[in-house]
């Protein structure tokens, strides 16, 4: 089937640029319904347009997920519309300052585990009703290596994907026998984006794997019937 997700709903966060856009289109392509969230509504915009350029089709709403009550709106514009949600990719994150631990800065490191994990929590809360409304409910997130190898000056940013991934496997087993939802935690690996660019200024990005192929590997990874819990890296 060249359209396995037709007549389905996804959200995927962070999808104004990098892997969330390229996801976003992928599932557009595959036949889903696309709801794009960021704080830049230009950014959305483009993709959006990418994606009706492509016979897909795509709803955008800009909304900084760190607001206190953004993804309550968000959820109940959604579920004023669709009953179910088939699809959350979960992929906006912050990176932050790399700095030594002593030397992190609280404001930042607030700001940095509001967004990638305590609006993540919140994300699950709000659409975990839609998800189990869906035939085969598919939460995704985006994890890094750090999280599980730490290493110097990435101790912040390190610390919110493994609590991510704590939170999402902890879902995982909430979930897995009473529900058709199925949750897989990723790791891209080494991709061009704007984020790795900031990480590592000097590096020949060419080199790199590219933000489509990672989307295009979610989807193929959402289209399974995988054992909820998956913890995988995408490989190629």
């Amino acid at each position: 089937m060249d359209k396995p997700f037709s007549g389905k709903l996804a959200l995927v966060t962070g999808a104004s640029r990098g892997i969330g856009a390229a996801t976003a289109e992928a599932l557009g392509a595959a036949g889903a319904h696309v709801i794009l969230t960021a704080r830049t509504s230009g950014g959305l915009e483009e993709v959006e347009e990418r994606i009706h350029a492509a016979g897909g089709s795509a709803t955008i709403a800009p909304l900084d997920l760190a607001e206190n009550d953004s993804i309550a709106r968000l959820a109940e514009a959604i579920g004023g519309r669709w009953q179910a949600l088939d699809i959350l990719v979960l992929n906006a994150a912050m990176l932050g300052t790399l700095a030594p631990v002593p030397a992190i800065d609280a404001k930042e490191f607030a700001r940095l585990l509001t967004l990638n994990i305590m609006a993540q929590q919140q994300l699950i809360a709000a659409f975990d009703p839609m998800l189990r409304a869906s035939a085969a409910g598919r939460v995704i997130g985006l994890t890094s290596t750090v999280a599980q190898a730490p290493r110097a000056y990435w101790g912040a940013y390190g610390a919110s994907k493994a609590a991510l991934e704590t939170l999402l496997l902890a879902y995982a087993e909430e979930v897995g026998k009473i529900s058709p939802i199925r949750v897989a935690v990723v790791n891209p690996g080494a991709t061009a984006t704007a984020m790795r660019q900031k990480a590592y200024p000097g590096e020949d990005q060419t080199t790199l794997r590219s933000p489509a192929n990672v989307g295009a590997a979610l989807v193929e990874l959402i289209a399974q019937d995988f054992e909820t819990g998956l913890r995988t890296r995408i490989e190629g």
